[in-house]
């Protein structure tokens, strides 16, 4: 586990670059360690050359100069000077540094070399660093504010990490505005050695902390961050933000697989994978951090609607549904009650609509009758201002509700002016409002997804033999010519050896050697052209099939080669590979591998053919996976309906599509060289009969480019 305590429980702190000058930033940094009540905790030594005294404390020139232990210091001072305040810090026996100054890797090759003697210099002296360019530190239960934040947040059970510290101070400014407490708050900035890995470790454990949420810009070790976060989200939801996943400036990719896949489609699997709840935006970062901060979990899927105005009460059905939730179905003695209770023109029915001149009583008694029903998991409580809504005393009826069940309980009071008592109200009692419908079925759409998760078994990730020393002679080979693409010839040797079925094929080397073997695998047969400089062989005419006789083998053997010879003179041509037409798949799927910078093989699944970059009907997973995950892949592309057989068509062989999923996995993650992979199509036959790999090619890692490619 990372231990931060120094961090956050530090028994006393440095500010080195205090300043008595009210513009400077270590004066606002001292200044809130101050007024935010820590020095009431334990005693702050402002660092200062001149000495003297600042706000009351009194300065030193070094740390070195402190007579007592420092076990936290915060730099604020200039980047050319800050690893010899760092070494001095080292010397003195500090365990952890927050380094607030800028200019590092951030500001250039200069400030890149700056970080690198930052990093050897924490090494060195076994001292924890966050930053360097943050913003600080907040612990609201110490209290200790180490940052020039303008405030000090409010208390609460939401711990947050940011990467951009510019977006921290709008998360802190918000947070004072009352709409939400938090317990912690750091800023990671270039994350030189504490990252977001540390910061779950440390808040899984950490007893003020009920909900973890992160904005991120990168994930640098990112399978070490699935592994962790699918730990720590069995007992804390994790909600996250990811910018910067758009495929602007990716690097060339010559598969299908590589076309598709992209930094965007690497972090939807490994959040998925790693249980971790994606938001994608702020405004829904924030809307579900209110339901996990304030609420209890929502133990099903079921929702009842209270509203006094009918169409927010079909906005909130629709969205609800949208979201995957679901309309309680009320227990007949709750109906029957609601409508004894309710005058004649309200529904008794789900949603329960009180009609507009409902006043708090009215809500008091429908809220008391649903929340108490058996069937209702959660409550979503409507209110528009009507002239009769009595909207403080409503709001007051809500909280009490929510206190007396342990079901999670949302308003949605819609307006502004009107309303704002209520949202007081509701705010103070830590029962979340939302403007809209929409926002309240998300935040509880996002309860459910999180009991899902936590209900998921823990991992087992399949461990299939294959034989790797003939897959690697396979690679050896190819890279002692100097290539670093293995086309469908060589690849069928890789296919055999990790246990997937192939059609019958040799290669011909002339038109006589072609019909011979034709005339072996018996007729009809397909030809392809054998070059491992033609990847992408339709593109010249290199495919022929159905060819069943030897003068159409023979005629199709010299037109193809004819055609490379022509318009890829530089090409290397081994012949044509002649191989057995497969007849009677009932589907051709893609099944691929692009390897992630941050996270690895990403494995790919879709339709296949010659339109899969077009529809790009695809989903995606990180290997390793489970073989539920595999058998979840199967389901999430649009057109996952074609695999149950459509219009007469028997379903198909999903079992040999999911054991492809895992020998593929399995393949990737033992040979890490293989950097891009494609088998186009994979030939799926009727339920129990089994799939066939038509096709494949693999794109090796150069030599030269040290985890990227060529």
């Amino acid at each position: 586990m990372a231990k931060l305590d120094s961090f956050f429980r530090p028994k006393s702190v440095a500010v080195i670059g205090a300043s008595t000058n009210e513009a400077k930033l270590g004066h606002a940094v001292l200044r809130n360690l101050v007024e935010g009540g820590y020095v009431r905790v334990g005693p702050v030594y402002p660092i200062n050359p001149k000495g003297d005294e600042i706000l009351g404390l009194t300065a030193y020139p070094t740390v070195l100069d402190v007579p007592e232990p420092i076990e936290l210091a915060v730099i604020v001072i200039p980047d050319v000077y800050v690893a010899a305040a760092l070494r001095e810090c080292g010397e003195k026996g500090v365990a952890a540094v927050v380094i607030i100054s800028a200019g590092f890797r951030e500001a250039g090759p200069e400030g890149v070399e700056r970080e690198q003697e930052v990093i050897r210099i924490a090494e060195e002296f076994g001292m924890r660093i966050i930053g360097p360019n943050v913003l600080g530190i907040i612990d609201t239960y110490t209290p200790l504010n180490a940052s020039f934040a303008a405030d000090t947040p409010p208390q609460g059970p939401m711990a947050f990490g940011s990467q951009s510290g510019a977006l921290g101070t709008a998360i802190l400014d918000w947070a004072q505005g009352g709409q939400m407490g938090l317990s912690k708050f750091v800023s990671l900035g270039n994350k030189a050695d504490v990252s977001e890995i540390d910061l779950l470790q440390a808040w899984q454990a950490d007893d003020d902390t009920r909900v973890i949420l992160l904005y991120s810009e990168e994930l640098t070790s990112g399978q070490d961050f699935v592994r962790v976060a699918r730990e720590v989200a069995r007992d804390k939801p994790i909600v996250a933000i990811k910018s910067g996943t758009t495929q602007a400036g990716a690097r060339a990719v010559s598969s299908h697989t590589g076309s598709l896949a992209g930094s965007e489609q690497a972090y939807q699997a490994a959040f998925r994978q790693a249980g971790v709840l994606r938001a994608e935006s702020m405004q829904e970062l924030f809307d579900m951090a209110l339901a996990f901060g304030y609420q209890p979990p929502l133990r099903g899927k079921r929702i009842a609607v209270i509203t006094n105005a009918g169409g927010p009460g079909i906005l909130a059905t629709d969205a609800l549904e949208h979201i995957g939730l679901e309309l309680a179905e009320l227990e007949p003695t709750t109906r029957a009650e609601l409508a004894g209770g309710l005058p004649g023109a309200a529904s008794a029915a789900n949603p329960v609509d009180v009609l507009g001149d409902a006043r708090a009583d009215r809500y008091q008694l429908a809220l008391e009758l649903v929340a108490a029903d058996p069937n209702v998991d959660g409550l979503l409580v409507i209110l528009t201002p009507q002239a009769m809504t009595e909207i403080a005393a409503t709001a007051e009826a809500v909280v009490k509700t929510a206190a007396a069940h342990d079901k999670p309980v949302l308003a949605c009071f819609m307006g502004a002016k009107r309303i704002q008592a209520g949202i007081d109200v509701l705010t103070a009692a830590g029962v979340p409002n939302y403007p809209f419908p929409k926002r309240a079925a998300l935040a509880l759409g996002a309860l459910a997804e999180y009991q899902s998760i936590r209900q998921r078994p823990a991992p087992e990730f399949p461990k299939i033999e294959i034989d790797k020393a003939a897959i690697q002679a396979v690679l050896d080979q190819a890279r002692q010519e100097g290539r670093l693409s293995i086309g469908d010839a060589e690849a069928r040797a890789i296919l055999e050896a990790c246990g997937l079925p192939i059609p019958q094929s040799e290669i011909a080397e002339n038109a006589d050697r072609a019909v011979e073997i034709a005339r072996q695998i018996g007729y009809p047969v397909v030809l392809k052209i054998a070059s491992p400089d033609v990847l992408h062989k339709t593109d010249v005419g290199g495919v022929k099939v159905g060819l069943d006789s030897d003068e159409q083998v023979r005629d199709a053997f010299e037109l193809m080669t004819y055609r490379v010879q022509r318009y890829l003179p530089e090409a290397r041509l081994w012949g044509c590979l002649v191989q057995e037409m497969v007849t009677g798949g009932n589907l051709e799927v893609l099944i691929g591998m692009n390897r992630d910078p941050q996270f690895g093989p990403l494995v790919t699944f879709g339709l296949g053919g010659i339109y899969v970059e077009v529809l790009k009907d695809v989903t995606f997973r990180l290997a390793p996976f489970t073989r539920a995950e595999a058998e979840e892949m199967l389901t999430e592309i649009r057109s996952s309906a074609l695999l149950d057989g459509v219009r007469g068509q028997p379903p198909v062989d999903k079992e040999a599509i999911v054991d492809t999923l895992l020998r593929i996995s399995q393949l990737v993650q033992d040979f890490p060289e293989i950097v891009e992979l494609d088998i186009n199509p994979l030939t799926v036959f009727s339920k129990g009969s089994g799939a066939i790999a038509i096709d494949m090619r693999l794109v090796l890692v150069s030599a030269a480019a040290n985890g990227g490619h060529s």
